[in-house]
């Protein structure tokens, strides 16, 4: 039960216009109250351009601009943005005039307006990220930003670290164009195939399997693990989980927001 002085405390707040700047960052992730406060007397606060310190200083989210180390504060309790592990089988789509499973069948009809962050084709597995706040996914799926992507790739055959690493320095030629993987390292080997783990920034249409083919080892089995800072983690194939604060802040602060 709150005491008369916190009762006290939240009337005082709500009699007043805005919300305090402490309390808007512990909402939006930023850690305790004490936390963020220290936050607000380091000098790491804007709101609408301003450097604020003071503890009392109040803002409106919805209405001004609040920064912490020049990245934006986002606080849209109707923002909500999900981890899905999608499983082999599935279509990145949330309908399909066909009846095929789709990603719908897996988050249901909980979330309005959800929708997914880039694709993973038919036969891929792994993470996949939703939201419905339309701002943070025209960043993440927008070329101008390519959030780096890892995968863990089972390929036909044995592949050469030597293969790797040119397709890091020099990569390979594609019906659209040169492609170069930013990382490529193999994690296990025998003689008929080889795990390995690669990174890039390109989302185009099935790239991982192209740049493989094009090589002579076609992937057998492909899962991604983590897109920007957003890792797959444990979580279980057909499953999802709903981001944090602190997650979705990181996400946002990797692509400008």
């Amino acid at each position: 039960m709150p005491n008369a002085y916190s009762r006290a405390l939240k009337a005082h707040d709500n009699n007043q216009e805005g919300i305090r700047l402490q309390k808007i960052l512990a909402q939006a992730g930023f850690g305790s109250r004490r936390k963020c406060e220290q936050i607000i007397l380091d000098g790491r606060v804007e709101v609408d351009g301003e450097l604020v310190t003071e503890l009392g200083t109040r803002a409106d989210p919805s209405k001004q601009e609040i920064r912490v180390d020049g990245s934006r504060v986002r606080l849209n309790p109707n923002h909500i943005t999900l981890a899905l592990n999608k499983p082999r089988k599935v279509l990145s789509t949330m309908d399909d005039p066909k009846g095929r499973y789709t990603l719908r069948d897996i988050v249901g009809d909980k979330y309005e307006r959800i929708f997914h962050m880039g694709r993973l084709d038919y036969d891929s597995e792994g993470l996949i990220l939703m939201t419905n706040d339309g701002e943070l996914s025209q960043h993440v799926m927008h070329p101008k930003y390519e959030v780096e992507k890892t995968y863990i790739a089972t390929l036909q055959g044995r592949i050469s670290g030597n293969v790797c690493r040119r397709l890091v320095s020099q990569g390979v030629q594609l019906d659209d164009g040169w492609i170069r993987l930013d990382h490529c390292a193999i994690i296990d080997a025998n003689h008929d195939t080889t795990l390995v783990k690669v990174v890039l920034h390109s989302g185009k249409n099935r790239i991982v399997r192209r740049i493989f083919d094009a090589v002579g080892f076609p992937v057998k089995r492909l899962v991604r693990t983590q897109i920007g800072p957003i890792k797959l983690g444990d979580l279980k194939s057909g499953s999802y989980r709903v981001l944090s604060q602190t997650e979705v802040r990181s996400l946002a602060k990797e692509v400008g927001l």
